[in-house]
């Protein structure tokens, strides 16, 4: 398991932050955003700091197609599918460029004028398609669930259960959950069983203690217990910081890669 930095800890540019990044100790860090990005130039910067962005969002060039990706339009709308295909092969394309390995998919709220689960099977549809696309280029899609208690109200899919029952229904090697322990602490809370039990269908980490959002040991989350827990499991890839801190974001980067650099490897 490896462990990046988050991306806007640091406040300065995307080259700054992959610097500063660096300097802290991480060999990675994750900025999702990558539309404005002269991706040729960034991606020889990350190649000369020996850096890794860990993922991105689905995004596109193409303004236009900003309504239907929004979260109040979204996976669940029957004219979405189009735009978010283009969307997907764009950010696949900037995958390959920079080397990143995971694109996070959010799916949206949830309407209330048709039934949830023909929602759902419009989401899978989309995963279906997203995972083609994705092995065939070497990339994981990692689809988030979030909490709707405090930050996400309305959004469709908050319970890590029904995120898993939707990955097994893609049934792709290329389509896996994205765990934000922050999220699934506020909606559900038993965090090992529920990441230990499904290992296998877990393909990324978002960290952040709750409450509060911030660096672990803010909060009320056991991270060297998670830590452990994850690590003993033979989970192998990235958990990427996904957080605030609650000092100088330096001095907080360094404490967090010296806390999680026992667990690396």
């Amino acid at each position: 398991m490896k462990f990046s930095s988050c991306g806007w800890w640091f406040g300065g540019d995307w080259y700054q932050n992959v610097n500063e990044a660096k300097k802290c100790g991480f060999s990675a860090f994750e900025n999702l955003s990558w539309v404005g990005l002269d991706l040729e130039k960034a991606s020889d910067y990350l190649k000369k700091e020996e850096m890794i962005n860990t993922s991105l969002l689905i995004e596109s060039t193409d303004s236009s197609l900003n309504k239907y990706l929004d979260w109040s339009h979204g996976m669940v709308y029957e004219d979405s599918k189009e735009p978010f295909m283009k969307a997907f092969r764009e950010t696949v394309s900037a995958c390959r460029i920079l080397g990143v390995p995971n694109i996070v998919a959010t799916c949206g709220n949830e309407r209330f004028d048709i039934e949830r689960e023909k929602q759902v099977e419009m989401v899978a549809d989309l995963l279906s398609e997203f995972g083609k696309i994705a092995d065939e280029n070497g990339i994981c899609v990692v689809f988030e669930p979030l909490n709707v208690l405090v930050d996400h109200t309305g959004y469709l899919i908050s319970e890590s259960s029904e995120a898993f029952d939707l990955v097994k229904r893609v049934d792709s090697p290329a389509v896996k959950v994205l765990f934000d322990i922050y999220h699934q602490q506020i909606t559900e809370g038993n965090v090992i069983r529920n990441i230990t039990e499904n290992i296998d269908l877990i393909g990324h980490f978002h960290i952040a203690d709750n409450p509060g959002r911030q660096e672990p040991g803010t909060g009320e989350l056991n991270y060297t217990n998670i830590f452990s827990a994850i690590k003993k499991s033979g989970y192998d890839k990235f958990l990427a910081f996904e957080c605030g801190t609650s000092s100088d974001a330096q001095k907080v980067a360094r404490r967090m890669r010296e806390i999680t650099a026992p667990f690396e490897g």
